[in-house]
């Protein structure tokens, strides 16, 4: 009986030591992976767009591209709108790293739900409506 006491005491123990190691860990939600300091973003546009991938916006995403915008990805030419409507909510900057040609080049951290982590560049082109006219994206090495 006194070492049955000892597993109730032990056990007792463990669970509270669990139960505040875990209120000290903050949950990850979607909200937290989302959110990342965009404040190296100049461009307005840009940081429009990126704010829109991060949240997976389509709405806002699509308000920002031109019709008739091109889509490369590591130099293939691609369809925008579908490649966008499939990518939006799924992939997202986990970081920026740097921030070129004025705002429009941006290197980072990337997350994708198919194809996992990896760095990456998105090299934007906006139009004097001021619609985002050509997007190059693709892995970078930095």
């Amino acid at each position: 009986m006194k070492t049955l006491n000892h597993y109730i005491i032990y056990g007792t123990l463990i669970t509270s030591s669990v139960n505040a190691q875990a209120a000290k860990t903050p949950a990850l939600t979607i909200q937290n992976i989302n959110t990342m300091n965009t404040e190296k973003l100049t461009n307005p546009v840009v940081k429009q767009a990126i704010d829109a991938l991060q949240s997976g916006d389509k709405k806002a995403w699509f308000a920002l591209v031109d019709s008739d915008a091109l889509l490369f990805d590591d130099g293939n030419k691609m369809n925008f709108k579908s490649f966008f409507e499939k990518a939006l909510g799924h992939e997202r900057f986990t970081s920026i790293d740097k921030v070129e040609q004025n705002g429009l080049h941006i290197y980072g951290k990337f997350h994708s739900d198919q194809w996992g982590d990896f760095k990456t560049y998105f090299k934007f082109t906006v139009n004097a409506d001021g619609k985002i006219s050509k997007l190059e994206i693709g892995q970078a090495n930095y």
